[in-house]
């Protein structure tokens, strides 16, 4: 029932942002930020193909060569975008939208809750790289744990299998980084909030199927801090549910 219970929450909370001009704002301005980036790096990529593609390997006078140098130059151009892509979604998490989220986060609990279980306030510059350092781990390690297993999976004939843990890992590890805003904000310690996620795997997984659908993924974790702030504290701070 927790794996229902996590795409419910998901879906409360895009119709709550929808209804609410502010929470609407800060979604979409997220969504801009993680677009912009990503249309930057690929374009960077394909502008400077031919360049890249010189330094790996110079185009061979052969006409037959040149067949596979083309289908060589387009693989290696799609594997540096599938990079920069990732490097652009890193980037804008840990800069710029980790600041949006708290944001998201706050207001939306501020609705639900009636006011902020927050330590006291601290500098804005403090309170930035504090917000960074909590986001570090939650967006880093599940992109070696992925990396670990895409490995495996090209060395071994466990390839399919791999391929769906590694997606269910990924989909848990996203949504963690939305649920988990709330006890970083009120400085618990790293340990007590993997531990969190460990006992609630299968409501992360079930937050973040929606986050595997093409084209309306973005939109859904554009949103995600107010469906994952929703859970915190209707579940976690008013029932006391972590399992």
């Amino acid at each position: 029932m927790n794996l229902f219970k996590g795409i419910s929450y998901n879906l409360r909370g895009l119709r709550l942002a929808f209804k609410t001009p502010r929470l609407l704002l800060l979604g979409l301005i997220r969504f801009a930020v993680i677009v912009l980036l990503t249309v930057v790096s690929v374009g960077t990529v394909l502008y400077f193909h031919q360049d890249i593609m010189n330094l790996v390997w110079a185009k061979p006078a052969s006409v037959w060569l040149q067949w596979i140098w083309h289908i060589v130059s387009w693989m290696v151009s799609l594997l540096l975008i599938g990079i920069t892509t990732v490097l652009a979604y890193l980037v804008s998490q840990i800069l710029f939208s980790v600041v949006i989220m708290d944001a998201m986060s706050r207001f939306t609990e501020q609705m639900t809750a009636g006011h902020e279980m927050a330590p006291e306030s601290m500098p804005l510059l403090k309170q930035f790289f504090y917000l960074v350092r909590q986001e570090l781990p939650r967006t880093t390690i599940p992109v070696l744990v992925m990396l670990i297993l895409m490995v495996l999976g090209w060395l071994t004939p466990l390839g399919p299998i791999l391929t769906v843990v590694s997606t269910g890992i990924a989909v848990i590890f996203l949504s963690w980084d939305n649920t988990d805003l709330v006890p970083a904000r009120r400085m618990q310690t790293f340990s007590k909030r993997f531990q969190f996620l460990l006992r609630t795997l299968p409501f992360h997984l079930g937050f973040g199927l929606l986050f595997l659908i093409p084209l309306l993924n973005i939109l859904f974790l554009s949103f995600a801090p107010v469906g994952a702030t929703l859970y915190y504290t209707e579940q976690i701070d008013t029932l006391g549910n972590s399992e």
